[in-house]
């Protein structure tokens, strides 16, 4: 399973480096989105696809019974989650403003840095 996971990781960085590398600002943004989401996936797959059940305490317990799922790596996803679709607003507002300050909707053609 590691293996087929660290392809389709490979897969998603090397398709979003692509995007980020063209003029487009569409294909810039959706090249960001496949990098977090590749990301998103190293770390799953870095803490270990191991299945379990959820990190519940019994009542009168002092730590989960049998073996368990790690919830550090679901809690990290989950902030990157939301730094990256911070990340793609702030990117989307920014693309939009140069556009419509410049004219020009092509990054190669961004000259100025007004």
């Amino acid at each position: 399973m590691e293996l087929l996971m660290a392809i389709v990781i490979g897969g998603l960085y090397a398709a979003g480096i692509f995007m980020l590398l063209r003029p487009s600002p569409v294909k810039l943004a959706i090249g960001l989105g496949l990098l977090t989401n590749a990301v998103n996936l190293l770390i799953f797959v870095a803490a270990g696809l191991t299945p379990g059940r959820a990190p519940l305490v019994e009542a009168g317990a002092v730590r989960p019974a049998g073996s368990f799922a790690d919830p550090l790596p679901q809690a990290l996803i989950l902030t990157a989650i939301v730094i990256a679709f911070g990340v793609l607003a702030f990117t989307l507002v920014l693309l939009r403003r140069a556009a419509e300050t410049l004219g020009v909707d092509n990054l190669d053609d961004m000259r100025s840095t007004d």
